[in-house]
């Protein structure tokens, strides 16, 4: 019998687009399943592609501001408006994201979030009223610094000189906020982490390596110095609030110089979503990312939807680069298919994901009809 099936993969890190990856999934279930009626639902926490697919779910048009990237290089960077609800939406990724810079050229001491301070100014100025912020996939570690030196933030020495490069905030000394601080009546961060800003799991040593982090001693001491101003010279203090660390600590630029709040980036995209409402109404739920890890299984990301399919009583399916665990992923979903090692290698799926994932996908659609049929 045809299946009402949902698809809901997040991106595949590198590699494929959460839009990419759903069709792609799409094509290889088709192939084998041709009856089933299928809608495609791509999915993101926060990170790259969270900008579009959150403004795809309620109707935003694209907006371009003319900024630089993470190196201070011109960029027109897209942002997202809905009138009705004078809603921003805003991508750090594609204004100061890692993927966009070449590979191994810049350090991240070099690199700053000054340019995403241009992009919320001038949705403020558009009139935005409420702001959504995802911030993952960042290329930066600067705490916030660059982007509030854009919103007009002042940053001092002992000897009163100007702190222009968040590699100098160890000299820290006094900060001035700008005449307005809050450019928005609600700022919604979506964050895929809860660290705190500093420590053994703060962003520098537990996302700084990612990004070619390796000096932890000085940008410890430079974040470290940046939250203890802040507490005591304006009585801000988000260093140990969840999220803190997210995005090299922009999580606690954008709570500690413009107001904003966290929230986990899966539960604003299961809100505007509506996707417990499309889990009711599916027989089936494929969804899938790069690696459907421990993480995964403690609910972030794609692992929330195999939660909101348990609890829907909805048959979940995973498909992945790599499932570490097969058995222990039994534990949220009714079937995992992994493109390595075992159906291809990690150097083809690299170079055709594309085509491995629908590919994948047309397998698992064989070996589910199978199951479901016995």
């Amino acid at each position: 019998m045809p299946l009402q099936v949902l698809i809901a993969p997040d991106k595949f890190k590198g590699t494929l687009t959460a839009h990419q990856a759903a069709e792609a999934i799409a094509r290889g279930w088709k192939s084998v399943r041709p009856t089933d009626v299928l809608a495609l639902l791509p999915m993101s926490d926060g990170g790259d592609g969270f900008g579009e697919i959150i403004s795809e779910l309620i109707g935003a048009q694209p907006q371009t501001t003319k900024t630089v990237d993470a190196a201070r290089r011109p960029l027109d960077a897209a942002w997202w408006w809905h009138e009705e609800s004078k809603t921003a939406i805003v991508e750090s990724a594609r204004v100061i994201g890692l993927a966009m810079l070449p590979r191994g050229k810049y350090h991240p001491f070099e690199l700053d979030t000054f340019g995403l301070g241009a992009v919320l100014s001038d949705a403020a100025h558009h009139g935005a009223k409420n702001c959504i912020v995802g911030i993952g996939g960042s290329a930066t570690n600067d705490g916030g610094f660059g982007m509030a030196r854009a919103l007009g933030w002042q940053f001092f020495n002992n000897h009163e000189e100007d702190i222009t490069r968040w590699t100098e905030l160890h000299h820290l000394s006094l900060i001035r906020p700008p005449a307005e601080v809050r450019l928005f009546e609600n700022l919604t961060v979506a964050v895929d982490v809860q660290n705190p800003l500093l420590g053994p799991s703060g962003c520098s040593r537990v996302y700084g390596p990612q990004k070619g982090l390796t000096e932890f001693d000085l940008a410890e001491r430079c974040l470290g110095k940046l939250a203890a101003v802040m507490g005591s010279e304006l009585k801000i203090s988000h260093a140990n609030t969840p999220g803190a660390g997210a995005a090299g600590g922009l999580g606690y630029g954008l709570m500690s110089f413009i107001g904003a709040k966290m929230e986990p980036g899966i539960d604003i995209f299961e809100r505007h979503a509506r996707l417990s409402d499309r889990v009711r109404q599916s027989q089936l739920v494929i969804t899938g990312e790069g690696a459907l890890d421990a993480q995964t299984l403690m609910g972030k990301g794609v692992g929330e939807i195999a939660n909101v399919c348990q609890k829907h009583r909805v048959p979940c399916l995973g498909i992945a680069g790599f499932v570490p665990d097969p058995d222990q992923a039994k534990t949220k979903f009714a079937g995992t298919w992994a493109l390595t090692p075992h159906f291809t290698d990690k150097e083809s799926a690299m170079r055709e994901p594309a085509v491995w994932l629908e590919r994948l996908a047309a397998k698992a659609a064989g070996e589910w009809k199978q199951v479901s049929n016995q």
